[in-house]
């Protein structure tokens, strides 16, 4: 299919990569994101193999190595003794599957992914443009956003959690709470002793509450999220401040390494978040219209797939309607390609909730079997090729 018109509500990771993807095939895309920039909201983010290889695709490579780092791997430690419970070389999965993992600061990808989208002729980017009503009929799909109306062949909603064109299709609903709140915050690394962080991910188990920290920007900072599960407040939002006490008092008693770094974070930039996610969906959109990313699955941080199963969906999405001989039989393709792996990682997602924060005797089973589990794991999930896609 060729000449479509295609419309994209959200300007974050997802919208932006659908649109460089429906460009890369010829079609000319709209992108309209509400806030009156493209969102850099946010801190470190980790971008696995199954997600480099769409951005490497797409012509990004040398762009997201100037600024991202390459981890030589991965590490599960004990909250309090520090013992490595599991590890995984990320040196070892260049080879197996070709594409490399990153930590990125999310600002810096947005960056990457608004130059890129600037630059291409068949995008045009509408920061400050709410969409306020989407209609379609079986020619063609209507929305006004910005008092104003546009037209497309297709509209793909990558608007997030709380969804607009998602609710236009299936009505409101509310996202639920998993009962645990995130912390984030970035430490200078000259802040720190000499070769304090190792290059590599660290997870902290704990009772209840993780800590992950990892480097981004070449090495220059360090990410940290905490994880704790905290019921009474409930406030969904990347930019709320949160008390570096409360922060602090968390995570009493944790290993030095944990406590250095939340010592460090900047008082006046600590962030707090509550985790929102919802169950899978059996239908993603409708006629010409479907959804990606968060919008269809959000999910929780604990597989550090968020961002990568949204790209995912992009690359797929623009190729089902390249190959496609009309919308909306392309539309259902993407969703039959796409709505299992999802809800795989879903649900994966939650269930390491319950590992991650395990106590007593499942916690000291868990631990004996994690860095099996693990490279299963990585191995279904690293392994999937986006830019490869069964057309039957």
């Amino acid at each position: 299919m060729s000449g479509a018109k295609v419309l994209v509500a959200g300007g974050g990771i997802g919208g932006l990569t659908a649109a460089l993807s429906f460009a890369r095939f010829g079609f000319s895309v709209q992108v309209f994101e509400q806030a009156p920039v493209f969102p850099d909201a946010g801190a470190g983010i980790q971008l696995s193999p199954n997600c480099t290889r769409v951005l490497h695709d797409l012509g990004l490579e040398q762009e997201v190595s100037a600024t991202g780092f390459l981890p030589r791997g991965v590490e599960v430690r004990h909250w309090k003794s520090g013992a490595v419970i599991a590890s995984s070389d990320f040196e070892n999965h260049r080879g197996k599957y070709g594409f490399p993992y990153y930590h990125i600061h999310r600002s810096d990808l947005m960056d990457v992914l608004v130059r890129a989208a600037s630059a291409d002729p068949n995008i045009r980017l509408h920061p400050g443009t709410a969409i306020e009503l989407v209609e379609q009929d079986s020619d063609a799909v209507r929305v006004v956003a910005g008092a104003q109306e546009y037209h497309g062949d297709l509209l793909a909603g990558a608007d997030g959690i709380r969804s607009v064109v998602r609710n236009a299709l299936f009505g409101p609903d509310e996202p639920e709470f998993t009962g645990n709140i995130a912390w984030r915050g970035v430490v200078a690394t000259d802040q720190l002793p000499k070769d304090f962080i190792r290059p590599v991910a660290t997870v902290w188990w704990g009772p209840r509450k993780h800590f992950v920290h990892y480097y981004v920007r070449n090495g220059t900072c360090v990410n940290c999220v905490c994880v704790v599960e905290k019921e009474g407040w409930e406030t969904e939002s990347w930019t709320e401040r949160g008390s570096h006490a409360e922060l602090k008092n968390d995570f009493t008693g944790w290993h030095d390494t944990v406590t250095t770094l939340i010592d460090n974070i900047n008082h006046d930039a600590c962030f707090k978040w509550a985790l929102f996610d919802r169950p899978p969906m059996p239908l993603w959109g409708q006629n010409r219209i479907t959804l990606l990313g968060d919008a269809c699955h959000p999910m929780l941080p604990f597989l550090a797939q968020g961002a990568a199963m949204a790209v995912e969906d992009a690359a797929v999405l623009a190729r089902c309607v390249a190959a496609g001989k009309d919308i909306p039989s392309s539309l259902i393709r993407y969703q039959e390609l796409r709505r299992d792996r999802t809800a795989w990682v879903q649900k994966s997602s939650r269930r390491n909730k319950t590992l991650f924060h395990a106590t007593g005797v499942t916690a000291w089973v868990r631990d004996r079997f994690a860095g099996q589990a693990s490279e299963k794991m990585f191995d279904r999930l690293f392994s999937y090729d986006a830019t490869r896609i069964r057309q039957t």
